[in-house]
């Protein structure tokens, strides 16, 4: 199993992580986040995933990463994220990277990680009510809200609220929120939840239902998932 850390409050733009590769190839998982990486002596936006990504590492190799808190990414970036969604993108194509930050990242990644989206931050101007609308948005689909709950919730009519959250998440609430059951399930099973108690606990209409939805997004089974 690749080791993975992870640290919180080391930015306000997101959570540090850090991953050490067991293995030539990993699956990445639809997980409704967005991310800041270096890997391989460059800068990566991880966009937005819909359906799981394998990606070639050397063994032994780590890869730094700041998972972009709600909303961060839109803001940081000055695009809408659905034009990046499924996406691993030059950061330097995206946005002008500081020289010595990027020099910095070959001895301190964890130090140039957080400096650049302290630099991108500032320099963004990032707007807080902006954030905190992104932040509760993203809370009514973790929660399964229905659509026209969490549009009528934030006086957003559907249509807007589709838009909005293309922008700050990179695809619809409907898709947030079932990638957030996704996860939901894959804990419970991780935990030794059975199954069929896994579908019903993570809101799912019963084991069959929950078997496609992880299909569709991972193109594996949940037992081979479990087995990876």
């Amino acid at each position: 199993m690749a080791n993975y850390r992870s640290w919180r409050n080391v930015s306000p733009s997101g959570t540090l992580w850090r991953v050490v590769s067991d293995k030539p190839e990993h699956r990445i998982l639809p997980d409704g986040v967005m991310d800041l990486v270096w890997c391989d002596g460059k800068f990566i936006f991880a966009g937005p995933d819909t359906t799981a990504v394998s990606v070639q590492v050397l063994p032994g190799s780590a890869t730094w990463g700041l998972r972009l808190a709600p909303g961060v990414a839109h803001a940081l970036l000055g695009i809408p994220t659905l034009e990046v969604r499924g996406e691993r993108v030059a950061l330097d194509e995206l946005v002008n990277l500081p020289p010595s930050i990027v020099d910095s990242a070959y001895e301190a990644p964890a130090t140039a990680l957080t400096s650049l989206a302290e630099s991108l931050w500032a320099r963004a101007a990032v707007g807080p009510a902006e954030l905190r609308l992104a932040t509760s948005l993203e809370r009514a689909t973790r929660n399964g809200h229905s659509v026209s709950a969490i549009a009528e919730a934030h006086f957003l009519s559907e249509r807007s609220l589709r838009r909005l959250s293309g922008d700050l998440f990179g695809y619809g609430p409907k898709t947030l929120a079932s990638i957030h059951r996704f996860r939901r399930a894959l804990r419970l099973a991780r935990a030794g939840v059975s199954f069929s108690e896994t579908a019903a606990r993570a809101g799912y209409a019963d084991q069959a239902h929950l078997s496609r939805e992880v299909k569709r997004f991972t193109g594996a089974t949940l037992t081979e998932l479990l087995a990876d």
